[in-house]
């Protein structure tokens, strides 16, 4: 845009993911591309991400505790797989996914994730209607680079206003894209809406290479 896969019969291909053994994301290159030429307006990429990338970005996902995880723009999964291997049955973990086909491919595949086929501006009224008041921890699958000022600005007081005081925001930008005034505009308002914003060194194994930015504390 994240535990363990239930071993498959022979020849057959891995389709879920349960606490047993360690989840690894399938390859998902023909869903996603068919995706892109169906909705190219709702998949900001050219291929799924790395497992190098999904590792950087859902590193905020606590290690104890019960945590809430919310995942926006789940795709494939390559995020969402990182998120319950990182949670191996612990907490919530839920995932927005506006595209029907990706959504349904999320639920046959990780059983335990919530995933909700929705518009990710409206995250405080999907957790409202699920009893959850912050969340910890929000990854961040969204090509924010490709939004315009309005829709930047909506998803980012979406984001801020359901994480908690100690709250983790993490998002990624494709190297190319980092001189896009797009790309600009979405780092000053992630510097206006958290009080720490670090980003990470150029992951190269990523098709393209991209880099993650790690916010935290959200400013009220």
């Amino acid at each position: 845009m994240t535990n363990s896969t239930t071993r498959p019969a022979a020849g057959h291909a891995r389709t879920a993911c349960d606490t047993s053994t360690p989840c690894r994301p399938p390859t998902d290159f023909s869903a996603f591309a068919g995706q892109l030429v169906r909705s190219p307006a709702q998949i900001g990429a050219i291929a799924p991400s790395s497992r190098h990338l999904a590792r950087a970005v859902c590193s905020p996902v606590p290690e104890r505790g019960q945590p809430v995880v919310v995942e926006l723009g789940a795709g494939t999964g390559p995020f969402t797989a990182e998120i319950q291997r990182r949670l191996d049955g612990r907490g919530r973990h839920l995932a927005i996914e506006v595209n029907a086909t990706l959504a349904k491919l999320l639920r046959d595949r990780y059983p335990r994730v919530e995933v909700i086929q929705h518009d990710a501006a409206h995250l405080r009224q999907l957790l409202d209607e699920r009893g959850i008041d912050r969340a910890d921890v929000v990854i961040s699958g969204l090509p924010w680079a490709l939004f315009p000022a309005a829709t930047q600005q909506q998803l980012m007081d979406a984001t801020a206003t359901v994480l908690g005081p100690s709250g983790s925001f993490t998002a990624f930008t494709y190297l190319h894209a980092v001189a896009l005034t797009s790309a600009h505009r979405f780092r000053r308002l992630l510097a206006q809406r958290f009080e720490e914003v670090v980003p990470s060194r150029t992951i190269w194994r990523n098709t393209p290479p991209a880099f993650v930015l790690h916010a935290r504390r959200p400013r009220p």
